[in-house]
């Protein structure tokens, strides 16, 4: 799905993390908490991360995980 739609990823940096959960604030000026399907170790506040929403994935310089959005403002 990812590979599909190459211009859905979206820039941002993560701004909490908690292993569960991640915030990002997103390049474009809104912010997105996703629900991390799978323990995620190794996230950081302040890394700089990619989300796409279509196929529900965040990446991370080291990983890329299933993420989905619970919260868009």
């Amino acid at each position: 799905m990812a590979a599909s739609n190459p211009s859905a990823w979206w820039d941002g940096l993560v701004i909490e993390a908690d292993g569960s959960t991640a915030t990002v604030a997103l390049l474009n000026g809104s912010t997105v908490q996703l629900r991390i399907i799978v323990p995620a170790v190794g996230i950081a506040v302040g890394e700089p991360v990619a989300y796409h929403p279509v196929a529900g994935l965040l990446s991370t310089s080291a990983i890329v995980i299933t993420a989905r959005a619970i919260r868009q403002s």
